[in-house]
């Protein structure tokens, strides 16, 4: 075992596969000896640098894309970083084209491609936009959002040995933070499986990246209380977990979805509207969406700190439909 962050382990999962696999490559913006955005490349310059498996390009996230959803066809596995998840809207053509690739040619072409982003409301300031629930609507595209370390590095090498392209989401306010401790030996976390981080009976609260600390800590004060808050992290949002989701709500019959990015058209919409086509019956209580308003980040930190639902916020929305 060792001891890594959410950084860290990001890293160690590229580095693993890039020595397992030559067909993965990373590209991006001062990914070499700079070391990326946030030392989000750190070390592998050092290691791949002189290999040509260090990609280093101009600012243009759309060209990036592009050149990366060619290679991923010509059977390379490219890790791409658009540096910030606030870029997204310059690269929302060719990563269209890529998901819809294989139904396209009728399943004759893969696109083996990771798109990396920071994101997140933290200490950096700025680009913190969470744009997730985009990427969400498209068919085809994986959505990966880790809450942990140990989730990051195995999501991470799963994304980079899946056939379809992956938007990897990777929260700024978790980066440099907690190291939390991560087996030496290879594994992989697939995609599309949600954990439950913390099991109990009265209410059931989904919780994406940032929000499952915050969902944690609300659990932990409610247990006081005598009130069991299951808390599922949904670790990848798009596909997404219904069966784990619909066996807690069925069990609980309380539901909250809480989640970084505005609670208007956000996946949390989705998420409630498929417990409640399948699972209705099992209700007691509206679900409750805890999320932040429908309006810019402001820049300002009061005003940034009220922006963003944390313990309080999610514990009042537990509070609602305990009633």
């Amino acid at each position: 075992m060792k001891r890594l962050t959410y950084q860290e382990a990001c890293v160690e999962g590229i580095a693993e596969e890039m020595r397992r696999d030559e067909s993965v490559f990373v590209l991006g913006n001062d990914i070499g000896a700079f070391g990326g955005a946030l030392m989000s490349h750190k070390g592998l310059w050092q290691e791949f640098g002189d290999t040509r498996r260090i990609v280093e390009t101009p600012i243009s996230e759309c060209a990036m894309v592009g050149a990366c959803t060619g290679a991923a066809m010509q059977g390379m596995r490219p890790v791409v970083q658009i540096m910030f998840g606030e870029f997204l809207p310059a690269v929302t053509q060719p990563l269209v084209e890529a998901a819809v690739m294989w139904y396209y040619s009728a399943g004759k072409t893969r696109v083996p491609l990771v798109l990396r982003m920071l994101y997140g409301i933290g200490p950096h300031r700025g680009h913190e936009i969470d744009l997730h629930s985009w990427l969400t609507h498209i068919p085809g595209l994986k959505v990966v959002m880790p809450a942990t370390p140990y989730d990051a590095k195995g999501l991470m090498k799963a994304a980079i040995r899946d056939n379809n392209p992956v938007a990897f989401f990777e929260h700024m306010n978790l980066y440099h933070g907690s190291r939390q401790e991560i087996p030496e030996a290879d594994y992989t976390i697939p995609l599309g499986i949600a954990d439950i981080k913390c099991a109990g009976k009265d209410v059931t609260v989904v919780a994406i990246a940032m929000m499952v600390p915050y969902a944690l800590e609300a659990a932990e004060e409610l247990s006081r209380e005598g009130i069991e808050v299951e808390v599922i992290d949904l670790r990848t949002v798009a596909p997404l977990d219904v069966e784990t989701i619909l066996t807690s709500v069925r069990k609980t019959g309380r539901l909250v979805i809480t989640h970084e990015t505005w609670k208007t058209g956000g996946s949390g919409a989705e998420i409630a509207a498929t417990v409640t086509e399948r699972a209705f019956a099992d209700l007691k209580a509206p679900i409750t969406r805890v999320a932040p308003p429908h309006i810019p980040i402001p820049y300002s930190e009061p005003l940034n700190k009220l922006y963003l639902p944390k313990k309080v916020e999610i514990i009042q929305g537990i509070r609602e439909v305990l009633k």
